[in-house]
């Protein structure tokens, strides 16, 4: 049948390479070539509007490389599952191609068996993904009106806001967790991740240890629908925030793949309309993962040297990961006015605006997390909490931007 095709989109920037891949296919009676493209953006454009299973994507071409494109074309259609052909085998490409969410990766030219062999199993696997789509978009709709949610209607594309910090100690759980409350409220529901695998405190942090763990989601992500999750995720009543804790031990960690938590984020942006990532200062794959699938990073630093000289060489790595400048959201947390390094000299010094400023106030932040109640249900008055409302109005502020230069772009294109 027609239907079961695997409709293959080819993005080269060569008219022979172009040409010798459809001649190759042709003679497989379950692909069907749909189109063909010479760019980046003609790609991206092509797989909006004909909805490919499989595109083959090139990963060197003049204006937008393989990757920011399959990047682009996997957030706005995760279903279609993208093969990268390189004329390098460098491992540095193969794992950046991978974090942007490609699903197979081929050094040029591929053997013709390895093509097809690696075409059909991404066909296969994008069949599957739009077959779990309908199903979990009907589970959730039959939902809404029963459930749990209280009459609120799902997301189709909610923001993964990663909270990071490349210097351990520089309060970023703590930032995770009261930005979430902050962005949190009727309209905007917010879901806060514990992406520490092994050493998470999210859970503690409010004072909901020895509930239910990402363990319980992550191994079955494939046949997930809203109730199990709504079921799982810890529901702190205090704030109304939603919580996927750690593991309870570091050795529980392996168990969840990077692909795995990706394929978690993406499903809770499917319920929520904010998913707020916790994580650490060691770069995992899971890590890396979720940064790569993020809508804006809020980097944090503060006013130490080791702190701000990691932050320089994040920068520089995201930087080569192809996480623009305006997805970053570059926050000082702990700032005291007696010390000289001011934000102003950091932003300066590392050629990036430092958007929010979040002043030290121990006796508030270390009672709170003693406490298990984070500082933005009773506290959110005084100077700290402003500084974290300040944070999330600047993240709130970034998304909209961003989604505006995206219309803008689709418009023009």
């Amino acid at each position: 049948m027609a239907a079961d095709k695997i409709r293959v989109l080819i993005v080269d920037d060569i008219a022979e390479t172009r040409e010798n891949v459809r001649k190759l296919l042709q003679f497989e009676v379950d692909v069907e070539v749909v189109g063909t493209a010479r760019t980046g953006k003609e790609g991206i454009q092509l797989a909006q509007e004909m909805n490919p299973d499989v595109v083959l994507m090139d990963i060197n071409m003049p204006d937008i490389d393989g990757i920011t494109a399959t990047e682009n074309i996997r957030r706005n259609s995760p279903h279609i599952q993208v093969v990268i052909l390189s004329v390098q085998g460098d491992q540095n490409y193969m794992r950046r191609a991978m974090l942007a969410g490609a699903r197979d990766f081929l050094t040029k030219p591929p053997m013709g068996d390895e093509l097809i062999s690696a075409i059909k199993r991404a066909g296969e696997m994008a069949h599957t993904e739009r077959e779990k789509g309908a199903k979990q978009q009907m589970v959730m709709s039959a939902a809404v009106g029963a459930s749990p949610m209280g009459g609120f209607m799902p997301s189709t594309h909610g923001k993964i806001i990663v909270v990071y910090s490349p210097k351990g100690g520089t309060g970023c759980t703590t930032i995770a967790v009261n930005l979430a409350i902050a962005l949190h409220n009727e309209d905007t529901r917010t879901v806060l991740i514990d992406g520490n695998l092994q050493f998470g405190d999210v859970a503690i942090f409010v004072n909901e240890q020895g509930k239910n763990t990402v363990l319980d989601i992550a191994p079955r992500v494939d046949d997930l629908d809203s109730e199990i999750v709504d079921e799982i995720l810890i529901k702190h009543e205090a704030s109304g925030i939603r919580i996927l804790a750690a593991p309870q031990r570091p050795e529980m960690a392996e168990k969840i793949s990077a692909e795995q938590f990706m394929k978690v984020l993406q499903f809770m942006q499917r319920m929520y309309s904010y998913v707020v990532v916790d994580t650490s200062c060691i770069l995992t794959d899971v890590i890396l993962s979720a940064i790569d699938l993020s809508d804006v990073v809020v980097l944090v630093t503060t006013q130490e040297i080791p702190a701000i000289k990691n932050s320089r060489l994040i920068l520089d790595l995201l930087n080569t990961m192809g996480i623009s400048k305006d997805r970053i959201v570059f926050a000082m947390n702990r700032f005291d006015k007696r010390i000289a390094i001011t934000p102003e000299r950091v932003s300066d010094n590392l050629k990036h605006e430092l958007t929010a400023v979040i002043p030290l106030d121990e006796k508030i932040a270390i009672t709170a997390v003693n406490r298990g109640i984070p500082f933005m249900l009773d506290n959110k008055s005084q100077p700290i909490g402003k500084g974290i409302f300040a944070l999330a109005e600047a993240v709130r502020a970034r998304i909209i931007a961003l989604d505006g230069e995206n219309e803008a772009s689709t418009a023009r294109r």
